[in-house]
């Protein structure tokens, strides 16, 4: 699970709308956070954000981000060719989750 101030960090620090909706994913070193938020005028867009913890040269940690807007009127376009690339990513692909003494 992760820590309050990972969390906290996530949600005082973004600046982009007024949160609605969150989900976090916790996924080894990344931690994946995928938003419903408003707009000022009310509208609904989405945001994913991932958050990298980097082990610096002098030993330290740093807290890379990046981030991806999907906006109202392009969510079902974009649902649609999500659900395309999964299939696919199915078909191909193992997707079950990894076992600690497989890694």
């Amino acid at each position: 699970m992760s820590s309050f101030s990972e969390i906290d960090n996530h949600q005082m620090s973004d600046g982009y709308g007024d949160s609605v909706f969150s989900k976090m994913i916790k996924a080894g070193h990344r931690t994946y956070f995928i938003d419903v938020k408003t707009t000022r005028s009310n509208d609904y867009f989405m945001a994913i954000t991932e958050l990298r913890k980097k082990i610096l040269p002098s030993g330290g940690t740093a807290t890379e981000r990046n981030k991806v807007f999907i906006y109202q009127e392009d969510i079902e376009h974009f649902a649609e060719s999500m659900e395309e690339v999964l299939a696919y990513m199915r078909e191909r692909a193992d997707l079950s989750p990894k076992r600690k003494e497989e890694e």
